[in-house]
């Protein structure tokens, strides 16, 4: 008996604990918010995206026992008050650039959970690289309290890097022999082709970007002129100039389009015309299965090859224009118009490069495997 009266105070004392927890979980307020582990949702663009969905609702809890409505509103004047939460220094995302689809949530009686609002963002390809943006959104509720902590969302937006991936091909070269479009290619009255460069050093008479040596051939140097100058070589003459000389050790974006229809050939150096010139030399890069077909980085003999980095290689049968080109160094959708053929050299395989265009004409590295360096591009401002 002795023992018993020994525990009879420790139990008093648990049930007094307890009563007090049941007595406060049951006046605890049930409050709403934001469902979600973190307050923010980081997004990194990389090119054209699309429209981009994002949802968002609340949760209480415990059940309530009426129906709920919550409003979700963007408030850019936030902004601040994100920046100074996060340190960071983001600005305000331009209102063109999203559109709230769904702004109502409800909760309804017996649950904890509420629809979804919605929102969709577009345009995102077209801000500026160097910022960060961010948009406030804030969720009001009617008939039950939300969250301080948890009442608004903050949606973030940066660019990241278009091309993580590029090939070293420096004593190697690439070749495609039959073309999977061998109507579009042979019958072609149009072309642009285009490629991102990097030449380490320019150490040797002539250095190949891409093309067929006496037809039709995009080269870098040559006799009588410096051995850094673009160079369009065809079966009628070359064509150049001063303005069309890349920097090495420095990404270049070098780029012709010619209408052979209009006699009209145009050459770009990173997105900016550099050359105007008049020809109607036919355009000549299906090949002959022998000692002129398509090349990358090699034009007829060794010693001519890209001392250096090569991605984002595309051969269309439509002329691009200035813009296009320009606002498509880094990256463009494989489904545009006039593909025939799309090597981003990203692949990271031994020798075969995929076409990205979907028409199947990858294309092989034929003197042993690829290296391959990881890079991040465009180059953080």
């Amino acid at each position: 008996m002795k023992r018993i009266y020994k525990f009879l105070p420790l139990l008093a004392v648990g049930l007094l604990m307890a009563s007090c927890y049941n007595n406060d979980e049951e006046g605890f307020a049930n409050k709403a918010f934001i469902d979600a582990s973190e307050m923010t949702a980081e997004t990194i663009i990389k090119g054209e995206v699309g429209v981009i969905t994002k949802t968002l609702n609340i949760t209480t809890s415990r059940p309530v026992e009426t129906q709920i409505t919550a409003t979700a509103t963007t408030d850019v004047s936030l902004v601040e008050k994100y920046n100074k939460a996060y340190y960071a220094n983001a600005v305000a995302l331009p209102d063109s650039c999203y559109e709230m689809v769904e702004n109502k949530m409800v909760i309804n009686a017996g649950s904890v959970k509420s629809s979804e609002a919605m929102l969709n963002f577009s345009k995102l390809g077209s801000l500026d690289r160097a910022l960060a943006y961010v948009l406030p959104v804030k969720i009001n509720t009617s008939g039950l309290e939300i969250l301080a902590s948890a009442d608004t969302y903050y949606y973030v937006f940066r660019a990241g890097a278009l091309i993580n991936v590029v090939a070293d091909i420096e004593n190697n070269y690439l070749e495609i022999y039959p073309w999977k479009t061998a109507d579009r290619v042979r019958n072609i009255q149009k072309i642009t082709m285009e490629a991102l460069v990097y030449p380490r050093e320019f150490n040797q008479l002539i250095s190949t970007v891409m093309g067929i040596e006496g037809a039709f051939l995009m080269r870098i140097g040559d006799a009588g002129i410096p051995d850094n100058q673009l160079q369009i070589a065809t079966s009628s003459g070359n064509f150049t100039n001063s303005s069309m000389q890349l920097t090495p050790g420095t990404w270049s974006h070098v780029a012709l389009t010619y209408d052979r229809t209009k006699g009209e050939m145009f050459i770009y150096l990173n997105g900016k015309q550099v050359g105007e010139f008049k020809t109607t030399v036919p355009i000549s890069i299906y090949g002959n299965g022998g000692d002129r077909n398509f090349l990358i980085g090699k034009s007829y003999e060794d010693g001519r090859d890209l001392n250096g980095y090569i991605s984002e290689a595309r051969v269309w049968d439509i002329i691009r224009s200035q813009e296009e080109i320009a606002a498509h160094i880094y990256n463009v959708a494989p489904t545009t118009e006039g593909l025939i053929a799309y090597w981003k050299f990203d692949d990271m395989t031994s020798s075969l490069v995929k076409d990205y265009s979907g028409n199947g004409n990858d294309i092989k590295a034929m003197k042993g495997n690829l290296t391959w360096k990881n890079v991040l591009l465009p180059a953080a401002k």
